[in-house]
């Protein structure tokens, strides 16, 4: 059976041609591309581009009806404030949103006395993963509901199916509680009580990706930054890694592998990563991505490419970058093309070309 190259690079088997998995967010590199204005005829712009670049495997969108162009671009400016003094910027083909995590929690004892487990209910708690945990069945019924009936709990062999969670394990408090009151709280003796309910909730989760016909799911857990730990290695292994061993047995159990997704740094953390059982890590160009490569035979990895060179627009730094990235894809069968700290709506289309022609021409074995 011939598998497709995404499969083959998430299992390590070194696919001849090196696919891409591209955090993608720049719609005047869209325009460029392909000659079609994005905003004036948006499916048929991406149409086009998966037409010329297939292996962006970008969707497409349902409509061709035109979308709005950014208020920024409009006015001339690179951010705005709302009325209630919150600052936001441009981002793909609109703006972002405002760090409302937290909200409803203002003191340490507020978080102090808080249960995940009777909370039961995030559906109208901003948390991304804002859904109803209380009753398992049903959680699963909704993610079953997503993929085919004739699948049973397995995917096809060789499948790229897969389904993905935010709040592996360290999101859940940071986003619950905000920045302050969880690094205010997090050393307290107390929050053991919170981090256990928390965990209770994600093995009903867990409990319920192992039922699902998926063969990979992707934990999301920023669990560093780009200099690395946010808590101590102590901290991690008291709360968070103990939780992913085992969330992630259950679902080799089941056949499922896991990837694992973090931004910044993610040297000081991989070896752990991969010991609880993750297949490999999805990072940021901070990373020293071929030491991970040489210490973990073929394991999964991408985001080595690095916005900050795609910025500068030059044509040597950029061939630097995809020679540096394919050499690193001769250390590990699984290795992906992948510009990890994203490639925004301010990068310059003549940089992307330049990255995807020199990607298509030098990245292969």
């Amino acid at each position: 059976m011939a598998f497709d190259d995404r499969y083959l690079a998430f299992m390590g088997m070194a696919p001849r041609r090196i696919p891409h998995w591209e955090h993608w967010s720049c719609p005047d590199a869209e325009t460029f591309l392909t000659g079609i204005d994005y905003y004036e005829h948006p499916r048929r712009c991406r149409e086009k581009l998966r037409e010329l670049y297939p292996e962006l495997n970008l969707p497409i969108p349902a409509s061709d009806d035109p979308i709005e162009r950014p208020e920024l671009d409009l006015r001339g400016r690179s951010s705005t404030t709302d009325e209630q003094g919150r600052r936001h910027v441009r981002w793909g083909a609109n703006m972002t949103g405002h760090w409302d995590w937290g909200e409803r929690f203002h003191t340490r004892e507020q978080v102090l006395a808080f249960s995940p487990l009777e909370q039961g209910d995030f559906t109208d708690i901003p948390v991304v993963e804002s859904r109803d945990y209380s009753d398992e069945e049903r959680l699963y019924e909704q993610w079953r509901a997503h993929f085919p009936a004739e699948h049973g709990d397995r995917a096809p062999e060789g499948s790229t199916a897969m389904i993905s969670f935010y709040n592996t394990m360290f999101m859940w408090p940071l986003l619950t509680f905000g920045w302050e009151l969880f690094l205010q709280t997090c050393l307290d003796p107390g929050f053991a009580r919170i981090m256990d309910e928390f965990a209770e909730i994600n093995r009903r989760v867990f409990r319920c990706f192992a039922r699902l016909p998926v063969n990979f799911v992707l934990c999301h857990d920023d669990i560093v930054n780009s200099r690395g730990l946010i808590c101590s290695p102590a901290w991690m292994r008291r709360y968070i890694y103990p939780r992913y061993e085992e969330f992630w047995g259950m679902l080799r159990a089941a056949g499922k592998q896991v990837l694992f997704m973090t931004d910044g740094r993610a040297d000081p953390i991989a070896d752990d990563v991969m010991a609880c059982g993750a297949r490999g890590i999805i990072t940021e160009p901070y990373t020293d991505f071929k030491a991970i490569a040489r210490r973990w035979e073929n394991c999964f990895l991408a985001g080595e490419g690095d916005n900050r060179v795609l910025m500068s627009d030059d044509p040597d730094a950029i061939e630097r970058m995809v020679r540096s990235m394919v050499a690193t894809a001769h250390i590990t069968g699984g290795y992906m093309m992948c510009v990890g700290n994203h490639i925004p709506w301010n990068v310059p289309p003549t940089a992307i070309k330049r990255y995807l022609d020199l990607s298509r021409e030098l990245a292969h074995r």
